[in-house]
């Protein structure tokens, strides 16, 4: 197996650095203007984490594809990280967002879009009952809340390395078997070990020790980790997983904000999986902020029993934005319209070329990587062998590495997300998109070996 040599990466970063700055002199400037009204000179914290000396600024975006500010055009595979996995602004979604806005845009009363949604997400996930949030994060946070108050217990379980947006309870990892605050987690109200279990992906074992304790209210999880890399669970493993939930009386949360890739029904659907609740945000409106949360009926009867009217709207379940009528008018034309069985059946065999192509590039340059693909979605990690769990693949990463390709490819004309190298797929997404991405990485991996 070929070594990157550690000299050649950072003179080759160099030379890409200074190859950026050139080619994007309007969003230098706008994100020098910025420096003066925006906390560090972003409208959002992520949005410093892009690859290169500043974030491009955006002009205009279109199905795949995005222009920013100095014209240039890209091939993009970010996708919002899933929030436009429909590709940008599908015609059929912005007409009747357009339309909604024209007749009113929240009331905090509902319209007849949220009843089709609802007996959508019915069909799709097999869950009865659905409420509706402005983020993901939101409906993980309101799920939490009802597990909590029908379990009457203090602790959720979550997986090492697991992302769930910015639930406090989902910042905590595991440090030489104990548990603690992720590095980074910026104002901790409290040490995640208070609220919190953390256990490996795939670990049965470790799992079942969690739960034995019998004071976790829930366990919420991707059915595929797609946060930290793509880790697929092992045979067996989520029904076994189902098994012990059952035993122990705690609740399983699927979220699927990017598992969605799987198909129309997420993982769920296409591995029949038997959640008690499931989570659905990001691409459920084609970028207008909106998500989903569902529960089984016992979850239904048990909450609703405990719920009492006077008090419904202090319990910490809900908001005055929350089921907007915008939202349910883009959910719903997204779910109608874009996000289709026929949508997947054209977006999976593209991920799949695009691992394929990935895969070839690394075995010819004989590098230590893999790449696997869920859905819609493919990935490559700087490890030889697919890490089963999130110890694993944190322990591949390479910030330096990652960095250098990404900034490669963005010189180049293609956006990976910033912060793995994940691709995602939209009914957009062309095979001559898949390819451009082939040659850009195969001359990456040629400058880095030499090869």
């Amino acid at each position: 197996m070929n070594a990157i040599n550690r000299a050649k990466l950072r003179q080759l970063h160099s030379r890409e650095e200074s190859r950026f700055v050139a080619d994007h002199p309007k969003s230098a400037a706008l994100y020098a203007r910025a420096q003066s009204s925006l906390l560090g000179g972003v409208p959002m914290n992520w949005m410093k984490k892009w690859a290169g000396a500043f974030p491009i600024f955006v002009k205009s975006a279109n199905g795949a594809h995005f222009t920013d500010v100095d014209g240039r055009d890209y091939i993009d595979f970010c996708l919002g990280d899933t929030g436009v996995m429909t590709g940008h602004s599908p015609a059929i979604v912005a007409d009747a967002v357009a339309r909604r806005a024209k007749d009113g845009i929240t009331f905090m009363l509902p319209t007849e879009d949220a009843l089709w949604v609802g007996e959508d997400l019915q069909r799709r996930f097999h869950l009865p009952y659905w409420q509706f949030t402005l983020t993901a994060t939101d409906a993980n946070r309101f799920s939490i809340r009802i597990a909590r108050e029908i379990t009457r217990r203090s602790k959720i379980l979550v997986f090492h390395y697991c992302y769930h947006g910015t639930v406090d309870e989902s910042f905590a990892t595991l440090e030489n078997g104990v548990v603690g605050p992720r590095r980074g987690n910026i104002g901790p109200p409290v040490n995640p070990a208070e609220t919190t279990r953390v256990v490996e992906f795939n670990d049965l074992n470790a799992l079942e020790d969690a739960l034995k304790h019998r004071d976790v209210a829930c366990i919420l999880a991707e059915p595929a980790m797609t946060n930290v890399g793509i880790i697929l669970p092992d045979d067996g493993y989520w029904r076994d997983a189902r098994e012990l939930a059952r035993r122990y009386g705690s609740l399983l949360i699927a979220d699927e904000t990017h598992t969605i890739c799987a198909g129309p029904g997420g993982c769920t659907a296409a591995w029949k999986l038997d959640p008690d609740m499931l989570v659905f945000g990001k691409a459920i409106g084609s970028g207008i902020p909106g998500a989903t949360y569902g529960c089984s009926e016992e979850v239904a009867q048990r909450i609703s029993a405990r719920i009492h009217l006077e008090d419904c709207d202090v319990g910490g379940i809900g908001g005055t934005l929350a089921g907007n009528a915008l939202s349910l008018a883009a959910m719903r034309a997204t779910l109608e319209h874009v996000l289709t069985p026929a949508a997947f059946e054209r977006m999976i065999p593209l991920a799949q070329r695009f691992n394929d192509g990935v895969a070839a590039e690394i075995r010819a340059h004989r590098l230590p990587w893999n790449v696997i693909q869920l859905g819609a979605r493919a990935e490559y990690t700087f490890a030889a062998k697919p890490p089963r769990n999130g110890g694993e693949s944190a322990a591949a990463a390479d910030f330096e590495l990652e960095r250098f390709l990404h900034l490669y490819a963005l010189n180049r004309g293609v956006l990976l997300t910033p912060f793995h190298n994940m691709a995602l797929m939209s009914p957009a997404t062309t095979e001559a998109d898949i390819d451009a991405h082939t040659k850009i990485f195969a001359s990456a991996c040629t400058e880095l070996t030499g090869a």
